[in-house]
């Protein structure tokens, strides 16, 4: 399976473009992350490397760009943490970036996976095979009473962090939702920005993800994240019912007019773009909007258009007015 996770056509399918799963472990043999010095780090990563050689592209980050670093970024492959630490490190893709493994994040090893829509079996699944292999060959850092030890305690039992990520413009623009992250919070789940922890959402896209690790199984943990996702998208769901039917006419040319201006507009910044983006999304859903769809998916739209992305696209520095050129010009070539 070579197709990029985002360019499947899963992704635009519902409110959740992707499914993805993590698992944090640790090397009994090396300390963690807080005491581990920068020879320890270098056969640390030299070691797992070398148990996944073949199945696995190395990412070199010592020979990338900042740009070059932030387009992994806006892709999901890392997280904002993994590049500002300044200790060796390492960084494994497959081809089609669905599973990907972080060495010397917060902890040792980070495996994820992330499946396009809702398919958050086939990102566990996968993940859990990775686990496996990994400690077929690796003694991981584990107590009988606590699970898998990890950086921060919050992680440590399974070491499983699942989310989806999830396309919520009417609890945005409506304010619901406040209450939702309310609610969610009761029930051990949590909402968090576009790359997780500690970032906003860009294009009303949020990541649903569990809070408790430890004393449930996996399963048990994914069902309930799953129960969780299920009332958000329920609740979503409603109030574009109750929008289409009281105030169609005003959706309806919010819809058409952001299609518009990605079609013709010559500078655009990335948030108007996104807010844009995140319209005429909902108006292919909903089957309002009846223009030409592009040959991507918006989510691959959406990753495409970040600064990051536009400055490796160019093989350039970009200022800001250019980047936002940039922009706009590529949304014209697309929506054209």
């Amino acid at each position: 399976m070579n197709k990029f996770w985002y360019a499947d056509e899963k992704v635009d399918t519902t409110p959740i473009i992707s499914s993805r799963i993590r698992l944090a472990r640790n090397l009994k043999k090396y300390p963690f992350m807080c005491r581990i010095s920068q020879e320890q780090s270098t056969k640390m990563v030299e070691e797992t490397t070398e148990r996944l050689k073949g199945r696995f592209d190395l990412i070199d980050l010592a020979k990338m760009s900042e740009p070059e670093k932030r387009h992994l970024l806006e892709r999901h492959i890392v997280s904002p943490e993994f590049l500002k630490i300044d200790m060796p490190k390492g960084l494994l893709v497959q081809p089609d970036e669905r599973i990907s493994i972080m060495l010397n994040e917060e902890d040792h090893v980070r495996i994820q996976t992330i499946y396009p829509g809702e398919d958050m079996d086939g990102a566990w699944d996968v993940a859990n095979k990775v686990d496996d292999l990994l400690e077929e060959t690796l003694e991981y850092a584990f107590d009988k009473d606590y699970g898998y030890l990890t950086s921060c305690p919050t992680n440590t039992g399974t070491g499983l962090r699942a989310s989806f990520m999830i396309h919520l413009p009417m609890l945005e623009k409506t304010g619901h939702i406040k209450n939702v992250l309310n609610t969610v919070t009761k029930f051990g789940v949590t909402l968090r920005g576009i790359h997780g922890e500690g970032t906003e959402p860009l294009g009303h896209i949020f990541q649903v993800s569990n809070q408790v690790t430890m004393g449930k199984p996996e399963t048990e943990i994914i069902g309930a994240l799953k129960n969780v996702t299920a009332q958000i998208m329920q609740s979503e769901n409603e109030l574009r019912r109750k929008f289409f039917k009281e105030k169609k006419l005003d959706m309806v040319d919010r819809i058409y007019r952001s299609y518009g201006t990605l079609k013709h507009a010559r500078t655009m910044s990335g948030k108007e773009a996104m807010e844009l983006l995140s319209s005429v999304r909902l108006g292919y859903m909903l089957k309002i909007l009846d223009e030409p769809k592009p040959n991507l998916t918006i989510y691959q739209i959406m990753m495409n258009i970040q600064r990051g992305s536009l400055i490796v696209a160019a093989k350039k520095d970009l200022t800001d007015l250019e980047r936002d050129t940039a922009r706009a010009d590529y949304l014209r070539g697309v929506f054209s």
